[in-house]
């Protein structure tokens, strides 16, 4: 049985990162936010299923799809809007921009625009925790795409023969920008191939966040008593194109109808007041607090400067 407060961050969680995204698609088509922009849409429970299951001394390791990471994470919508508007006032002053947002003071040791790019950086740092002996976990966020380069692989063995506390998560969401999983992969169950480095691994609902609460409970577990690392699938389904502007025109409609049938939020709001411990009218509360913050944080980015032209050339030069 979980806790009522546990319920209450999870949905909380969810509906942020839901209206975060489709607040902010409304943005980019007003010409706020420009370059480019990957929804999390369908995906929610896999952040707020992972990052409930973290502790304060755990990290995680972002993507190109990475928003909802964040925000499960605990950053703050002001300061993730204000990046995405390149503000100085943002996560990475404005110059990271929605593919590269970090915020070390929550874990979030960053997200990554080239795909599978986080994966050995999320190593280097289970290394550096195993080395100074500490108690801490690193949740290495990464995609089906992601799974079919080589650096994944050598990832894996590399922390396999370490004994790495990592918990590998597989965000599976059955397409490579456009190409289906089925075409990519012989075995689509993907999570298999961890088998043959000798690392636990298994599959979850992704659509689901109490699973992958549960499932990263274990894992985190396990990383803990020395026995990592561990990688979860996490099988879910994007609910449009690989970017805002990918009309998704070779996502299959019945499929497509099938998987938002089985939208993480309807999912959870559903568990959640079936088991009494939360009412509907308490939910609906949050989903008014989360619309009040979202509207908070859009008008301080609008309000906020753009990065100095001094302060950006005197970073070049330290590189």
């Amino acid at each position: 049985m979980y806790s009522k407060d546990l319920l209450k961050e999870l949905y909380r969680t969810l509906y942020k990162i839901r209206t975060f995204e489709t607040e902010c698609i409304k943005l980019y088509r007003q010409g706020l936010i420009r370059g480019y922009f990957h929804p999390y849409l369908g995906e929610e429970a896999v952040a707020s299923g992972v990052c409930l299951a973290l502790g304060p001394k755990d990290y995680i390791i972002s993507t190109h799809r990475g928003h909802g990471h964040c925000i499960a994470r605990g950053a703050s919508l002001d300061r993730m809007v204000a990046e995405l508007f390149a503000k100085e006032t943002g996560y990475c002053g404005g110059l990271g921009g929605s593919m590269h947002i970090a915020d070390v003071s929550t874990g979030n040791l960053g997200a990554n625009g080239i795909v599978g790019g986080g994966i050995p950086i999320g190593v280097g740092a289970a290394l550096g925790i195993s080395l100074r002996a500490e108690t801490g976990a690193v949740a290495i966020f990464f995609s089906d795409g992601a799974a079919n380069n080589g650096i994944f692989g050598e990832s894996l063995n590399l922390a396999a023969i370490w004994n790495l506390p990592v918990i590998f998560v597989l965000e599976n969401n059955h397409y490579a920008v456009s190409t289906p999983i089925e075409q990519s992969s012989r075995n689509p169950d993907l999570y298999k191939r961890a088998e043959g480095y000798g690392v636990v691994s298994s599959a979850v609902d992704g659509n689901d966040a109490l699973a992958v609460y549960e499932k990263t409970c274990e894992a985190a577990e396990l990383c803990r008593q020395g026995k990592g690392p561990v990688l979860i699938e996490a099988k879910t389904y994007r609910h449009g194109g690989h970017h805002v502007n990918d009309p998704g025109q070779y996502m299959p409609a019945e499929r497509l109808e099938y998987y938002k049938a089985k939208d993480p939020l309807l999912i959870s709001r559903q568990y959640i007041t079936e088991s009494e411990l939360v009412s509907s009218s308490e939910l609906d509360t949050i989903e008014i607090e989360v619309a009040r913050e979202m509207e908070n944080a859009i008008e301080f980015a609008k309000q906020s400067a753009e990065p100095a032209l001094d302060s950006f050339l005197e970073l070049i030069k330290e590189y």
